[in-house]
């Protein structure tokens, strides 16, 4: 390996270039950033390039055949589905991901959503700001119930890193806490009690999903688990679009099978204008963003770095 490698991140403003150092690059080799990249433009920008940085941009087994320099993919995620890692491999490719850096910032965005939906909050602040509240009779305003976390059950389907944080917060909420787990007998978290799927179905309050996409979670909630589901239950989704069969959310929101959901992720993102989600009641969209806090992304970028380093001096870590 050249002692001082041409780097190519296709992608850095996933990070927001506006808010990050990427110098911290820098120090590893020659490094090319660009805001995002089409696949029509990968071969060029990359043809010199010993390691490419991805976040979404795929690299396709197309790509890495035309890419003869190339020795390292470093994927900016967790997930690494947009490479094509068994062509990676039989070209003696190492691809790397990183993990953990989200764990507090997707665990913070699951309580801001319910709590933004449970108590209102973007409402009254309008309608204080327009003189709603002034206009009252009472010291005191509102229209509709605010319902507390506390003896509610959250049900976690998935529970890692992210999950056990979740569950974390929900205890101290003083709420109960079921779990599906692919390990319980690993991840286990006083105060959690595990169960199986229809039991964590049937008996949620509310339900946040944080398991990995997978050909065995690929559209899990559909319309008989969401048939299964309290009719007032509350879903989040801030792990994987695919868990869900949007058309099957779709109907159940708008037959009032649950009560409502809040999504950070789709299926397709951006969505497409004409998204069966856009627009529906009780459906409350926030852009992916549940991973993206500053603390976080800067997590990332040192994850990054810390794994190149780690491939140059010939001992590469979170290889995939």
């Amino acid at each position: 390996m050249t002692e001082s490698p041409n780097i190519v991140f296709l992608d850095a403003n996933s990070l927001g270039r506006d808010e990050i150092d990427f110098s911290i690059l820098s120090e590893l080799g020659q490094v090319t950033l660009y805001d995002n990249t089409e696949s029509a433009q990968l071969i060029e920008r990359c043809k010199s390039a010993q390691i490419i940085i991805s976040n979404k941009v795929k690299i396709e087994a197309t790509h890495i055949e035309q890419l003869p320099a190339l020795k390292m993919i470093q994927v900016a995620a967790t997930g690494y589905n947009n490479v094509a890692v068994s062509a990676a491999r039989d070209r003696g490719i190492t691809v790397c991901n990183v993990s953990g850096y989200s764990t507090s910032s997707v665990a913070q965005h699951v309580f801001a959503m319910l709590l933004s939906y449970l108590n209102n909050c973007s409402l009254y602040y309008t309608e204080s700001q327009s003189g709603v509240w002034s206009r009252q009779s009472s010291f005191s305003y509102w229209h509709g119930p605010i319902e507390e976390l506390a003896d509610e059950t959250m049900g976690i389907f998935g529970f890692g890193k992210i999950g056990m944080a979740v569950a974390k917060i929900a205890l101290a909420y003083d709420m109960k806490v079921l779990a599906v787990s692919k390990y319980p007998d690993k991840n286990q978290l006083t105060g959690v009690q595990f169960v199986d799927m229809d039991a964590l179905l049937r008996s949620s309050d509310i339900l946040s999903l944080h398991a990995p996409l997978n050909p065995l979670t690929k559209g899990v909630i559909d319309a008989h688990a969401l048939g299964i589901m309290k009719k007032d239950a509350i879903l989040i989704n801030t792990s994987r679009g695919p868990l869900i069969n949007e058309d099957d959310l779709y109907e159940a929101l708008e037959n009032d099978q649950i009560s409502v959901a809040l999504l950070d992720v789709l299926s397709q993102e951006p969505p497409p204008q004409d998204h069966p989600l856009l627009g529906v009641k009780n459906c409350f969209i926030t852009p992916h963003q549940a991973w993206a806090s500053l603390q976080s992304r800067k997590r990332l970028l040192q994850g990054i770095s810390d794994n190149i380093r780690a491939f140059l001096s010939g001992t590469p870590v979170n290889v995939v």
